[in-house]
């Protein structure tokens, strides 16, 4: 017997072997077998049977009537549900999702008292990013008109006592916030002899003002800025 008759034979009893390991591993079809499911037809879930990863299925929210009363929380938490400024606010937040108004709140309060101090003392590079181009003109003005008569004003922030939202508006794209401020300040105006001409350096005065705040939702600039003063008598 040569050679390649020892090798086909190997094979053989090889080839012999791994049928009858293969039979031993998957079985002999008896014909009641059951034919396969489909497992994305949906008569699985008519006959109550559920797919083997039925369990790490992730089942995506639905927003619901509860979810978007969550959504209004802070805001009922801030002024009474059905008030015309909820309204309003409501609207704001369906626009601006990250709107809170007690943050905001706090936010102008902290503004209020930079650009009061800025005003104060000239500093037309603080003004600039927290006014309207509108504002800013106005402010700049009375800087500078205060500046040509040697004019000098003296004044010590002494804390905001009221910080009331009036109303929340959207006109188009842009949200318009309007705030009643008080605020307890020391102020004195001297003019270029030193000479006290306005104010009390020595007295705390109460100031009311109605301040209007705005920004645009479509902007990335996420900053609001002062477009309306008024001082309320």
């Amino acid at each position: 017997m040569g050679a390649n008759d020892f090798v086909t034979i190997f094979f053989l009893v090889a080839a012999v072997l791994i049928f009858f390991q293969l039979r031993s591993v998957l079985g002999r079809r008896t014909g009641n077998e059951k034919p396969p499911r489909d497992l994305y037809s949906p008569t699985d879930a008519a006959n109550g049977q559920t797919a083997p990863d039925a369990g790490k299925v992730v089942t995506l929210p639905r927003r619901d009537a509860t979810e978007e009363e969550d959504r209004f929380a802070a805001i009922d938490a801030f002024t009474p549900a059905g008030t015309p400024l909820n309204d309003s606010l409501r609207e704001v937040n369906k626009a601006d999702p990250s709107f809170n108004p007690k943050e905001f709140v706090n936010g102008a309060r902290m503004a209020y008292e930079m650009i009061v101090m800025a005003f104060a003392d000239g500093d037309r590079k603080a003004l600039k990013g927290l006014l309207s181009r509108e504002v800013y003109d106005g402010f700049d003005a009375a800087i500078a008109d205060r500046e040509a008569k040697g004019e000098k004003i003296k004044s010590t922030f002494v804390g905001i006592d009221k910080a009331d939202m009036l109303s929340a508006e959207m006109k188009g794209t842009e949200v318009f916030v309007t705030m009643r401020l008080v605020s307890q300040m020391i102020s004195a105006t001297y003019d270029k002899a030193d000479t006290l001409i306005d104010g009390d350096a020595e007295t705390v005065a109460e100031i009311s003002d109605l301040w209007t705040f705005s920004r645009d939702t479509r902007s990335r600039d996420p900053n609001w800025k002062l477009v309306a003063t008024e001082s309320e008598q």
